[in-house]
């Protein structure tokens, strides 16, 4: 009886610690370190990245290039939907911060050019093969545009995801939770529609967003009306108000600086 009982813990340690759950807690747990080191918020609402100190850092690179390799090697083809989500926003993420610290001192990241030349003419790493998934070999452009963009039909990923610019809703010192992932992507486009790069109103009334609203308009209602029925829902009281009655947006803008600390 003793026996049977010492194999039946054994087993339990065991499975435990080749659970990919656990596994998978585990490296959400030194991501959130990393975050919360070397994210910064700044007073103007921007989060910024220390990327100098990161890139200083061996043992946080290495840290980092860990939690990479075991988005790999888990399989959200057995997650549920919010799993799989939040693993593609924290896998796109942490690969553009690998990207941003190999390639480090950068002024923007569209400085980076991809390994693959890019037949739409962009600039940039996104079309560069980084990561292995269940098999298949990813870019930064494909983990966007052929899984998270058509897979979850989901507007609020645009705040979630992050380019390591300026221009771009802030990247969370946190990782991604299926646990509370619907109140975060809340949050997280509030935060930046209320923010001047997300959507501004002049004193004519004229609106201007951010080129992430023009860029992927499919996903926002197809059209200004949609753009800003979509803004709407997530500004303040002041700012709904300074919308009401508008019909259009009068311009566009991205600042592609890169999210570096000052």
């Amino acid at each position: 009886m003793l026996a049977r009982k010492l194999f039946g813990a054994a087993t339990l340690v065991l499975g435990l610690i080749a659970s990919p759950l656990a596994a998978q807690a585990a490296d959400t747990s030194t991501y959130d370190r990393l975050l919360m080191r070397y994210v910064a918020a700044s007073p103007d609402g921007i989060n910024r990245v220390r990327y100098a100190a990161w890139a200083g850092d061996a043992d946080d690179v290495n840290a980092l290039n860990a939690y990479v390799a075991s988005l790999e090697r888990d399989r959200p083809s057995d997650m549920t939907r919010d799993e799989r989500l939040a693993h593609w926003i924290n896998l796109y993420n942490a690969v553009t911060l690998q990207i941003i610290i190999e390639n480090y001192p950068v002024r923007s990241i569209r400085d980076i050019r991809s390994r693959t030349l890019d037949p739409r003419g962009l600039i940039g790493p996104w079309r560069t093969q980084r990561v292995t998934v269940e098999g298949r070999r990813l870019t930064l452009d494909q983990i966007e545009n052929s899984i998270l963009r058509p897979e979850f039909n989901e507007p609020r990923i645009h705040y979630a995801i992050n380019c390591a610019s300026i221009g771009c809703p802030n990247l969370r010192a946190r990782a991604w939770r299926a646990e509370t992932l619907d109140a975060d992507l809340t949050e997280a486009a509030r935060a930046y529609v209320n923010h001047p790069r997300g959507v501004s109103v002049d004193a004519q009334g004229r609106v201007r967003g951010s080129n992430i609203y023009q860029w992927f308009a499919a996903d926002f209602g197809g059209n200004a009306a949609g753009v800003l029925a979509h803004v709407q829902r997530y500004a303040s009281p002041e700012l709904r108000a300074r919308l009401a009655g508008a019909t259009t947006i009068s311009g566009y803008a991205y600042d592609w600086a890169l999210n570096d600390v000052d």
